[in-house]
């Protein structure tokens, strides 16, 4: 990391040019109770690194609403969802495996959801069978 213009502080690594910093929390690597993690690899040009895929990013988020009730994890959850790929059936088996609260939880999860798709459709803003001047 050093090699790269990173500085450390205890486990975790800033850089000047970064709004974010990088950590590397003790391992194993798990999400919630699921410590079964299997990175995937992210091509970023010709380097390749290892990382969570879409599912297991919405997860991570997720778990930290499940458990802490953190609503930036919801909302992160969301936008992720709506940029990749994100197995949902995959998702509420685990959360029913976290427990009741997270149970709870990935319901409104999925309500939250299901009303930020609807504010992201396009409106149709002239009415069926209408040209733009209102005329049929």
């Amino acid at each position: 990391m050093a090699g790269a213009g990173f500085s450390r502080r205890e486990n975790q690594y800033f850089h000047s040019r970064a709004r974010f910093y990088v950590e590397f929390p003790p391992g194993p690597l798990s999400i919630g109770k699921d410590y079964g993690i299997t990175p995937v690899e992210i091509h970023l040009g010709r380097k390749v690194v290892l990382g969570l895929s879409a599912t297991d990013s919405c997860r991570d988020r997720l778990a930290s609403y499940f458990h802490w009730n953190d609503r930036e994890g919801l909302r992160a959850a969301i936008a992720i969802v709506q940029r990749g790929k994100v197995d949902l059936e995959k998702i509420a088996s685990w959360a029913h495996q976290e427990g009741a609260l997270a149970a709870a939880r990935h319901e409104t999860f999925l309500a939250e959801l299901q009303l930020a798709r609807q504010r992201r459709r396009p409106r149709n803003t002239a009415p069926a069978g209408r040209g733009r001047s209102g005329e049929s």
